[in-house]
């Protein structure tokens, strides 16, 4: 939350002194944006260097909860953005509808969980649990694309936090998740690398010809990291964290992916602001999945939670690898 604070504040501060290059409702809707945090490259790294400790330890539900969040941030602030661009600024669009739409996505993914979980006991096939898991998911994707009038409010959905919302249950719930799951990444990994791929296709280069754009780009991951770090600091030192993790906590929080792109890809629909959001976006998630794995290799590494190699591992891998290229020199 310190992240969304310090990046509104810092955004509208720039549309006061440039009004022409960046709207309120973008500055608003990118301070959302940057709560969101990105759990497979921090995973990545902890796994990849078999991470342990105290920082890991809390790191690990802190990020699945942060985009959580995040979510809510985003529902409420694009609600705010949303009524101000289309100037009828009232409670029930401020208010109201981001309520209802954040009730509303919680308690849908809530139920399509828990009958996920029912119908997975109902097979016994791999297969048949995998393919009831996908098919779940475009269902509960194409539920949370209904908008159910109220009145004068208006009951939508968040796809996202239906999603993360059902993921959450089912995985609480079902006794096979970890199997179904496992099943799931594989099939996974090709649809991650197409929404990559066409997330970046989308990134125009030309937007950044201007200084004032660069700037722009430069300000929301400035603000976002010293907010990211500040916040995860002082709220560490309040709960009495351990030193290590009070002072590499807020490091290890600084990846954005794939939330942050489909928030994007959202706030891509904000009349006349969406394109400078979803390139200031892009540009932001290309600079942080560069820098955010290897800033949090080494916060984990001061923190001690990742050993170096023994002198041992390292002559043993040596060996093998001699080994390997004798035989093929053979």
């Amino acid at each position: 939350m310190a992240a969304t604070l310090l990046v509104d504040v810092a955004l509208i501060v720039f549309h006061l002194v440039r009004p022409d290059v960046l709207s309120i409702p973008a500055a608003i809707t990118l301070g959302a944006i940057a709560a969101a945090t990105a759990p497979a490259a921090t995973l990545m790294v902890v796994r990849q260097y078999k991470a342990k400790g105290k920082l890991t330890d809390l790191l690990l539900p802190i990020v699945a909860l942060d985009d959580a969040v995040g979510l809510v941030l985003f529902a409420v602030s694009f609600g705010i953005a949303k009524a101000i661009s289309s100037g009828s600024v009232d409670v029930i669009g401020i208010v109201v509808n981001p309520l209802l739409e954040i009730t509303g996505s919680l308690v849908l993914g809530a139920i399509a969980g828990w009958l996920l979980t029912q119908l997975e006991k109902m097979f016994h096939s791999n297969t048949n649990r995998l393919a009831m898991t996908i098919g779940f998911v475009f269902l509960t994707v194409a539920l949370s694309m209904l908008e159910i009038p109220l009145g004068k409010a208006k009951l939508g959905f968040s796809s996202l936090l239906v999603c993360m919302m059902l993921g959450s249950v089912f995985c609480n719930l079902c006794p096979l998740s970890e199997e179904i799951m496992k099943n799931a990444d594989r099939w996974t990994a090709p649809l991650l690398v197409l929404f990559f791929v066409l997330s970046g296709a989308e990134l125009e280069l030309g937007v950044f010809a201007k200084a004032s754009s660069v700037l722009v780009g430069v300000i929301y991951i400035l603000s976002r990291s010293l907010g990211k770090y500040y916040g995860a600091r002082e709220s560490a030192k309040l709960m009495g964290c351990d030193h290590n993790v009070v002072k590499y906590l807020g490091i290890t929080l600084l990846p954005q992916a794939g939330v942050a792109l489909g928030m994007c890809v959202t706030a891509s629909s904000l009349p006349g602001d969406g394109k400078m959001i979803r390139n200031i976006v892009l540009f932001a998630v290309l600079v942080y999945e560069l820098v955010g794995p290897l800033m949090t290799k080494w916060a984990l590494t001061q923190a001690g939670d990742i050993q170096p190699k023994s002198e041992e591992v390292l002559h043993r891998r040596e060996r093998k690898l001699a080994a390997v290229k004798a035989a093929g020199k053979k």
